[in-house]
């Protein structure tokens, strides 16, 4: 069955970015005259998803308001925290109201135009927990980096600082099972990199596949100013 459901992390407080955008949630930030999200939905239309849920949180209205119950062909639901739960604790609201048991999960302030169909073959073949979207960079101390082994298996996280030169980084793209976090026990507030996935990673089935597609986060303002120069210029 094509997997035809994501929920989108758009729910944190965006502390970095109020310096450039003060008055709304990080993924309403514009971007030569639209909202970043609608670039994000537009790629995964052009990539079948037609159900969103959307985890928000801070200003959530700002992003109700303006799309409602649907975004052109997409059908659009709201898990909204009364209080911050972490990309982990937004995931596990969102899960209440998914249809499908397992969903792509997107960070609403990265742009990674990758080919979803991929993403599924691998969890398809290797029957995993989860498979991430990696990105390859040059200079991987910058980031937390991924390592992977044979077939691309997850073997571990690393901070930091701790990888240089050429290394392989979260994409900010999943695919995972729901089973992932109905197994365990997690507090209101958590976070899904930290306390699961460096967590399970030795216990369960993670697998990454490294893309080449350009990577956009607009989390710190330089980024988010560069993207409307480069990618979003059209």
């Amino acid at each position: 069955m094509k997997i035809t459901e994501a929920v989108i992390l758009a729910g944190g407080l965006g502390t970095r970015l109020q310096k450039v955008v003060p008055d709304r949630p990080k993924p309403m930030a514009e971007i030569n005259g639209r909202p970043f999200l609608e670039y994000l939905m537009d790629y995964l239309i052009s990539q079948g998803i037609r159900r969103v849920i959307l985890s928000v949180g801070y200003r959530n209205e700002f992003i109700i308001n303006h799309f409602g119950k649907q975004y052109k062909n997409i059908e659009l639901e709201y898990a909204i925290e009364k209080e911050p739960l972490g990309t982990g604790g937004g995931l596990l609201l969102a899960f209440q109201t998914a249809r499908m048991e397992t969903l792509f999960i997107f960070n609403g302030d990265t742009f990674f135009p990758v080919d979803l169909g991929i993403m599924e073959s691998k969890l398809k073949l290797h029957d995993a927990d989860l498979v991430i979207a990696l990105r390859r960079v040059e200079n991987g101390g910058r980031y937390g980096t991924i390592i992977t082994g044979v077939h691309d298996r997850i073997l571990d996280f690393s901070e930091k600082g701790e990888i240089r030169g050429t290394a392989l980084i979260n994409g900010g793209i999943y695919l995972m099972k729901r089973r992932l976090l109905s197994e365990g026990k997690f507090p209101g507030q958590f976070s899904l990199e930290h306390d699961v996935f460096e967590k399970l990673v030795s216990r369960k089935s993670f697998y990454g596949i490294p893309f080449d597609d350009e990577f956009i986060d607009i989390g710190i303002p330089e980024t988010y100013i560069s993207a409307g120069r480069t990618m979003f210029r059209n």
